[in-house]
């Protein structure tokens, strides 16, 4: 099939559904119109884009986990869990690995020896092997919307199964369940399977059900310039609505500097919706989701709970729908339900204490959004005039030609020429351009915020500076400084923390 952006008809929907259904037996009867009926009599406090809606409405920023066990009590348990014990305010269920991948047979391993050893040996729920009836004793054990968290390229019996159990809000794209995911996996081939999961989203929209859809904002979560992940959000964002989605949650991850975070996001809610209007989609309700830190966490907790209550504060200044929770355990890999705990009691707090307090438009915030707009519409317009007109071929394009480039990601469908850096308030600038198509000025800006760096710091403006500022916050600082300090560093310092 050519890639294009235009809606699936129903006819083509439902000739693809037919081998999406066969790709593993529990994918097999799962019927449209029983699927409808029982989406329709879920409540509306379990329905994930009610909550959003009522969360948006009244100023409140809301709290979300990522946790996932191979088995359906264990999970079940977990989930509750983190409702009771953590106060949860949306539930995920992040799938395992091996149903990213599509190895359901490996998931089969997974689960039995899991059941046999009694602990979970998957790093989350594998919901196409447990299929509809499943993933519906999930649902309907909880009290709170349920959410899919993945990862997954091709998710489109997935998205069947959890939609069919009803699961209201599924995460993912592309682009974003690609170029940071996958090594060989296509462009065309991902954007096409997305575009199916949409399509079979716009379809329960048609039949009166609202499903939220949720582009994944981080992309690999280490030093991405906003423009660049806004730009993906917002493509992703109209590729879904082409599909009939109507409701949508743009995300944007955690890059430590308070001004450009919160300039960051509001600018994306702004610009989204600027652009459904502008493409004809004037019926999407738009929400945020803020994702706390996620690069490298240090190991000690107590600093690790600092990590997690810097990227509340940011969220609940910005105004986001929802923010996704970090643990004290990152730096260990996954966290025990009690840690889990832990970091969402840790976010609700912070919240709570800022839900009254909103951050005044200063002229940093302002100029920072202006630039991130205007960085953002640079590569926008590219891949419009790169696909002539046509989203979905000027995504791929784009790749091609390094307009869109995600650093550090694993594909070989990326480029890997842009580089990126903290500037001297932390908050980050591009080091390298490589293709991206912007124009003189905005260079220009980028280049002065490092030189000013690299002048307080005595060194060059170079790539040694992206390697400090990745391991930066693991060792307990926001901005990767030299070993070796300047004078004027020295002075700062001292008059900081009144040091002789």
């Amino acid at each position: 099939m050519e890639l294009k952006n235009k809606k699936l008809s129903m006819d083509e929907f439902l000739r693809i559904r037919q081998e999406v259904l066969k790709q593993w037996p529990t994918g097999e009867g799962i019927d449209l119109e029983a699927n409808v009926a029982y989406l329709k009599q879920i409540p509306e406090h379990k329905s994930f884009p009610a909550k959003l809606r009522w969360a948006k409405e009244n100023g409140i920023t809301l709290a979300q986990p990522r946790a996932g066990v191979a088995l359906i009590e264990e999970h079940i348990e977990l989930l509750n869990f983190l409702d009771k014990e953590g106060g949860a305010d949306l539930l995920p269920s992040t799938i395992d690995s091996y149903t990213r991948q599509n190895k359901y047979n490996e998931c089969e391993r997974g689960i039995t020896e899991s059941r046999r050893e009694g602990r979970s040996l998957l790093n989350g729920f594998p919901g196409v092997n447990h299929g509809v009836h499943g993933c519906k004793k999930v649902f309907e054990a909880v009290n709170l919307p349920l959410q899919a968290r993945h990862g997954t390229p091709d998710a489109r019996l997935l998205s069947e199964i959890i939609h069919a159990a009803g699961w209201t809000s599924n995460e993912g794209g592309g682009i974003s369940y690609n170029i940071p995911y996958a090594k060989k996996v296509s462009l065309e081939k991902t954007i096409t399977d997305w575009q199916y999961c949409d399509r079979l989203v716009g379809y329960y929209e048609e039949q009166g059900i609202s499903i939220n859809r949720e582009p994944f904002g981080p992309l690999t979560g280490t030093l991405v310039p906003p423009s660049m992940s806004n730009a993906v959000a917002i493509i992703e964002a109209l590729l879904a609505a082409e599909q009939g989605v109507k409701n949508i949650t743009v995300g944007y991850g955690q890059c430590g500097n308070i001004v450009q975070d919160v300039a960051a996001i509001r600018a994306l809610e702004e610009q989204c919706n600027e652009y459904l209007t502008a493409f004809g989609y004037k019926n999407v309700y738009l929400t945020t989701v803020f994702h706390q830190w996620m690069g490298g966490f240090p190991q000690d907790e107590s600093k690790a709970f600092g990590v997690i209550s810097l990227g509340a504060i940011a969220a609940s200044l910005a105004g986001a729908t929802k923010v996704i929770v970090k643990t004290p355990h990152e730096a260990y890999g996954v966290p025990t339900k009690e840690a889990n705990a832990q970091g969402i009691r840790t976010t609700k707090m912070v919240l709570n204490l800022l839900r009254e307090q909103k951050l005044p438009l200063s002229v940093q915030q302002i100029n920072e959004s202006r630039m991130i707009k205007a960085e953002t519409q640079c590569i926008i317009d590219k891949v419009l005039e790169l696909g002539d007109g046509d989203l979905a071929v000027g995504t791929v394009r784009g790749f091609e030609a390094g307009v869109l480039d995600i650093p550090f990601a694993p594909s070989v469908y990326n480029a890997g020429k842009m580089m990126p850096a903290r500037d001297n308030d932390g908050a980050i600038r591009y080091l390298d351009f490589g293709n991206i198509p912007f124009s003189d000025d905005i260079k220009a800006f980028n280049r002065n915020k490092l030189e000013e760096r690299a002048e307080f710091e005595g060194r060059e403006v170079d790539f040694k500076m992206t390697i400090d500022d990745v391991y930066a916050v693991s060792k307990g600082n926001l901005i990767g400084r030299p070993e070796v300090e300047t004078e004027a560093a020295k002075s700062i310092k001292k008059y900081l923390y009144k040091t002789e």
